[in-house]
């Protein structure tokens, strides 16, 4: 990943998932109500140690490139090494202060976090530079899975209330975003802490006029008949699921520490595509998981084809301080790595597989900032063969696959 040091002015940088996206202009708005001019804050991530080391090199370059600014950072990567960034001269802010106008002030000190299990959460909502509107409604995690140090970053989980949401929302809508993509750090568990649920959530949404709701990664354990119903029932929201798989094997997934096993997955995923066969299907996934074998890893490259899974986000195994899997016999970078790669073949064989029986289909495609490139209905990849209105919702006909992208014709 490069990262570009900007000429001057406030820059923000966002690693990581849509909800630093959302975030990230939190980050902006606060910086800016503080008066900061000539600024680069990094809103960081840290889900493996390669996306730590990245932060690390691009507040390097920064500190180097721009030595008159103000070098900040904030986000998860800043939690698990505050005092690492410090050292390198950079302002640290902790991640549950990072909306708020006084961390940004010259003299203030918010970090390290204070209380940050029990701090209300409010909603974050990207900018409108976006075609499709990335709406965090939850952090954290209440949790323990051995390998992930989000518990460490980010505290306990906790969510903002539905009219908040629907404030957030509202905006959106009103300038011109016709699709709304829900996120958080564990966003099925989305009102476990205020007495509500994702499902209700979601259709307290549905009263508003939203063209197309999208929903990111979920927990397959947390799928209620409630929300069920409503991925396969309700147009507005988008045939497109991504799971929280993380492994295909159980001995695997109980080391893990998950809450789900492999027959689960797979019967669900059969559930969903009976119910709406349109439904297309992302997952994460972990390669060379401590004592992970060949055996376990060959399951998982099963479930890739058992599942259907043609969008998937794969990373090699990466050990986080102060977590249980840590701990764990390791296999080794190596061959977690070769492994990831085998993955990353599966799943892109899959995946071109299913976008060659999308061609000839129809589909309606959110159109980018580019006014060529965007998505359908499933999140298929499209360009389209003339230029369209940014951020308008188009019909077309799905053409001959290049790459990962379809040819889109506009339909009359």
């Amino acid at each position: 990943m490069s990262i570009e040091v900007l000429d001057g002015g406030l820059d923000v940088v966002n690693f990581g998932c849509r909800l630093n996206i959302a975030e990230g202009e939190a980050v902006r708005a606060a910086a800016s109500a503080a008066g900061a001019k000539d600024a680069i804050i990094f809103n960081s991530c840290a889900v493996t140690d390669e996306a730590v080391r990245q932060v690390r090199q691009a507040v390097r370059r920064a500190l180097r490139e721009r030595p008159g600014a103000e070098v900040v950072v904030t986000g998860c990567a800043a939690e698990l090494e505050a005092e690492r960034f410090a050292e390198m001269g950079a302002r640290v802010v902790g991640n549950d202060v990072k909306g708020l106008v006084e961390s940004y002030r010259p003299t203030s000190s918010l970090f390290p976090r204070e209380g940050g299990d029990t701090a209300v959460y409010s909603p974050a909502l990207s900018g409108a530079d976006h075609a499709r509107a990335f709406l965090g409604v939850q952090t954290g995690c209440s949790h323990s899975c051995t390998f992930c140090a989000t518990v460490i970053a980010r505290g306990t989980a906790r969510s903002a209330t539905v009219d908040a949401i629907l404030d957030s929302a509202r905006v959106a809508l009103d300038r011109g975003q016709r699709e709304i993509v829900l996120t958080g750090v564990d966003l099925a568990s989305y009102g476990d802490d205020n007495g509500t649920t994702l499902a209700a959530l979601v259709e307290a949404l549905l009263a508003l006029p939203i063209e197309r709701l999208r929903l990111s990664s979920l927990d397959p354990n947390r799928i209620d008949d409630a929300l069920f119903a409503l991925l396969t029932e309700e147009a507005r929201v988008m045939p497109h699921v991504h799971l929280s798989l993380q492994a295909g094997d159980d001995m695997v997934l109980t080391r893990m520490k998950r809450r789900h096993r492999r027959a689960q997955v797979v019967e669900l995923v059969g559930r969903l595509k009976a119910a709406r066969p349109a439904i297309a299907i992302g997952a994460d996934l972990i390669a060379g998981f401590p004592t992970e074998d060949d055996a376990m890893f060959a399951n998982s490259l099963a479930l890739i084809d058992d599942c259907d899974i043609v969008f998937g986000h794969i990373f090699p195994y990466s050990a986080r301080a102060g977590t249980p899997a840590a701990r764990m016999p390791q296999v080794g970078r190596t061959i977690a790595r070769t492994r990831a790669a085998i993955l990353r073949e599966a799943n892109a064989r899959r995946r071109h597989l299913w976008m060659d029986e999308q061609v000839g289909r129809m589909t309606k495609m959110l159109v980018e900032r580019d006014g060529r490139s965007g998505h359908g209905e499933n999140f298929v990849g499209l360009m389209l063969d003339s230029e369209a209105m940014p951020g308008s919702i188009v019909p077309v006909r799905i053409g001959a696959r290049d790459g990962d992208r379809l040819a889109a014709e506009l339909a009359a």
